[in-house]
C-alpha cells in the first residue's frame, strides 16, 4: 500500500494540470464519472494515503489500495478506474478505490493529523495515544485518525530508530521514547519522500524486510504483530519491549 511520502510524489507529478478542465473522462469506476466532464481542477491535496482533487463543491478521493498504481501522460495495457484527459495531457489511475466527496474538503479532513502536512500536530497525537494504553505501539502507528500516512515501512524504520519493540503497550512506554516515536513518523516520512524521489528508497532501509541487526549483528525477527497482523521487522536485543 504506498505510503503518504507516495501520494505526496502523485500530487507533485500531475500539478501541471491545475486549473485545467477535463475535456474527457472514462474508467470502470462505479461512481458517475461523466459527472467530471468539463470541470475545472480547482487544487490537488493529500491527505495521509488520500489523493484529493479538488473542484467546485465536491472532490474525488482516490486510495491506492494496495496496488494502487497511475500514470501521467501515458498508459498501462489494463483498463483504468478512472482517466482523466485535457487539453494537453492526461491521468490515469488503476487498481484504486475512488469515491465522492461532496462540500467543503475541509468538513471531512483533520489535516493536523497528517504527518506531512504544515498543520500536524504532534501534540493532538500525545494525546490520542494517552487514550490507547492497552494497544500495541504497532497498532497505534498505523491508525490513520492518528499518524494519517505512516504505513508498515515508516512503522517499522520508525520503532528500529527509536529502539522501541512494535508489541509495547503505549501505555508502558516511556513518555520521552513515545515522543521521539510522534517526531520520527513526520521526520521518516519527509526522508522517506526524498530517498524515493531519487529512487533510492531500499538501500536506507535499516530494519523492513532486512534479516541481520545493524546494531547487534544479530538476527532480526520477523513477525506479524498487532490486531492488524502487518509485518513487524525487529530487534529482541535493542528494542526494547514495554508490557
Amino acid at each position: 500500500m504506498p505510503e503518504g511520502p507516495s501520494i505526496v510524489i502523485l500530487k507533485e507529478d500531475v500539478q501541471q494540470f491545475t486549473g485545467k478542465k477535463i475535456i474527457d473522462v472514462s474508467g470502470n469506476s462505479s461512481i458517475d464519472i461523466q459527472r467530471l466532464k468539463d470541470k475545472t481542477i480547482l487544487e490537488f491535496k493529500t491527505w495521509g494515503k488520500h489523493f484529493l482533487i479538488c473542484f467546485e463543491g465536491f472532490t474525488l478521493k482516490i486510495h491506492m489500495l494496495m496496488f494502487g498504481t497511475y500514470r501521467v501522460n501515458e498508459r498501462k495495457e489494463t483498463p483504468p478506474r478512472l482517466s482523466l484527459v485535457f487539453s494537453d495531457g492526461e491521468i490515469n489511475f488503476y487498481t484504486c478505490s475512488i469515491k465522492i466527496l461532496e462540500g467543503n474538503i475541509n468538513d471531512f479532513y483533520d489535516w493536523s493529523e497528517d504527518v506531512m502536512n504544515d498543520n500536524w500536530d504532534p501534540k493532538k497525537a500525545m494525546q490520542s495515544l494517552e487514550k490507547l494504553p492497552n494497544e500495541m505501539i504497532c497498532d497505534a502507528m498505523l491508525d490513520q485518525n492518528i499518524f494519517a500516512g505512516v504505513g508498515n515501512i515508516i512503522k517499522n524504520e520508525v520503532l528500529y530508530r527509536c529502539h522501541i519493540h512494535p508489541e509495547s503497550l503505549v501505555g508502558k512506554i516511556p513518555f520521552d521514547h513515545l515522543n521521539e516515536i510522534i517526531s520520527e513518523c513526520s521526520i521518516y516520512s519527509f526522508e522517506f519522500l526524498y530517498w524515493k524521489k531519487k529512487y533510492e528508497l531500499k538501500k536506507h532501509w535499516e530494519a523492513h524486510t532486512k534479516t541481520v541487526c545493524l546494531r547487534c549483528n544479530l538476527p532480526l525477527i520477523k513477525k506479524y504483530t498487532g490486531h492488524k497482523k502487518r509485518r513487524s521487522f525487529f530487534c529482541t536485543n535493542c528494542q526494547n519491549l514495554h508490557t
